[in-house]
């Protein structure tokens, strides 16, 4: 049974959640704002946040940032704005999905289900399954990535991406090639949105020291670079 922190000030939309998600076996925890949604992330306890971007006071965009500084609990965003800067700005803040009011609960719980199905732990992968280019180290079965002594935190996303990419580190990847791995054939999102997703693993993999990680061959698609210390 997975544990789902449903973050949103509108009682109506917890109510219609809730139902839906121990309906389909997930136990619920509710916050009707962003303070008390951060106190409740904090402790750990959820597998998943389920998080509205227009909360009173401390909205849903700040309260991902301050949350993705301590932990890579998974967020899936909710939001009223069906405006492509939302999107990309939350998906920069480390959102794993998101869905647009009004939304279908059937489709928001199959949503849940797919990005817990992307980030559950299984067993220690064996030598042959873990991915190294340079002196980068991937280990997806243990959500794990390091540039030589460097621990680099990921989320989903971003993990999902860097595999794909390292699995053939000569091969160039199209746009749609890694939409595709990483959303799936059934979920459209944009190029924007994939370019938030390169910009920001591309950020944290420089900050780490590896500043040549991913290419992009213009016209093409995108590879891994060198992946060795600038």
């Amino acid at each position: 049974m997975s544990h789902i922190l449903i973050v949103d000030d509108d009682p109506q939309i917890r109510d219609v959640l809730r139902i839906a998600l121990k309906k389909a076996g997930h136990a619920v925890t509710e916050a009707g704002d962003g303070a008390e949604g951060l106190a409740k992330a904090r402790n750990g306890k959820a597998d998943l946040i389920v998080l509205d971007i227009g909360l009173p006071e401390m909205d849903g965009l700040e309260l991902c940032r301050r949350l993705r500084a301590e932990h890579q609990t998974p967020v899936l965003f909710l939001t009223a704005r069906d405006e492509e800067i939302d999107r990309v700005l939350g998906f920069e803040l480390g959102g794993d999905d998101y869905v647009t009011k009004p939304f279908s609960p059937r489709e928001l719980v199959a949503r849940i289900r797919a990005i817990l199905k992307r980030t559950e732990t299984g067993p220690v992968p064996d030598a042959a399954q873990l991915l190294s280019h340079g002196g980068l180290r991937l280990d997806p079965g243990r959500h794990l990535c390091n540039f030589g002594a460097q621990a680099i935190a990921l989320t989903a996303r971003e993990m999902e991406l860097l595999a794909h990419l390292m699995a053939r580190p000569d091969h160039i990847a199209t746009k749609a090639q890694l939409t595709d791995a990483v959303y799936g054939p059934t979920i459209h999102v944009s190029d924007r949105t994939l370019d938030s997703h390169l910009r920001n693993l591309r950020a944290k993999l420089a900050d780490a020291g590896c500043k040549n990680a991913i290419e992009t061959v213009h016209g093409v698609g995108i590879r891994m670079g060198a992946c060795q210390p600038a």
